[in-house]
């Protein structure tokens, strides 16, 4: 059964990439899994179909049969779990993968998202210019914590795993500022993820729903 993910309509972040949407087409390519996009306005989000999908009104979803998910990172756990490629075989390996998953989206991304919100939404506000360097602080201190387990090693965990997946996804949103780049090991890190084939196809996926040539199957 081909399953069916949403995505955003108009890329918010106008073809970069960073839509979590990326996340599952990623995932999909890795496991050579196709899907149906279905792409949703951000008014359509807000509507009761979707709702019923998403209870928070967001991207991505996933939907196979009577089963539907949201949240990036079930998905691709779910992804993992029922197809070959995003996760070891050796049960302490697998448990290691799925720790790092977490850990890309509970200790590594919610400061890049502050960083953003931040910057993005709240940059007008009169105390945003003392908040930026705290929270920039506190970006670097996860980086550099990340660079030194990550060493001169290609992933985190021996081979590629859904929780480099994550991972690599999280730090691709520091790449429009110059911090990744303070941390030459995580940027090397980042560039053999967007270097993956499976990658490469997700990317162009959702490149092509900003420049308008989306077609309904991925």
């Amino acid at each position: 059964m081909i399953p069916t993910i949403t995505a955003f309509e108009s890329s918010p972040d106008r073809g970069q990439g960073l839509a979590r949407d990326m996340r599952v087409r990623w995932a999909l390519e890795e496991v050579g899994q196709p899907c149906r996009v279905r792409l949703v306005s951000f008014g359509a989000m807000k509507q009761p179909a979707h709702l019923a999908l998403h209870p928070f009104g967001q991207i991505p979803t996933y939907e196979e049969g009577e089963l539907t998910l949201f949240e990036s990172g079930a998905i691709v756990l779910h992804l993992g779990q029922h197809h070959a490629g995003l996760l070891p075989d050796d049960a302490n390996a697998r448990a290691r993968a799925i720790m790092w998953m977490f850990a890309a989206l509970n200790t590594v991304e919610p400061p890049i998202l502050e960083l953003q919100t931040a910057r993005f939404l709240e940059g007008d506000k009169p105390w945003a210019a003392e908040r930026l360097p705290l929270i920039r602080d506190r970006i670097r201190h996860r980086l550099g914590q990340l660079a030194v387990r990550l060493g001169d090693a290609d992933w985190l965990d021996g081979a590629f795993s859904a929780g480099d997946l994550m991972m690599v996804h999280t730090l691709l949103r520091l790449k429009p500022s110059a911090m990744l780049g303070e941390y030459p090991n995580l940027a090397a890190y980042v560039a053999r993820g967007e270097a993956r084939p499976a990658y490469k196809r997700a990317f162009a996926a959702q490149l092509a729903v900003f420049t308008g040539k989306h077609a309904a199957a991925g």
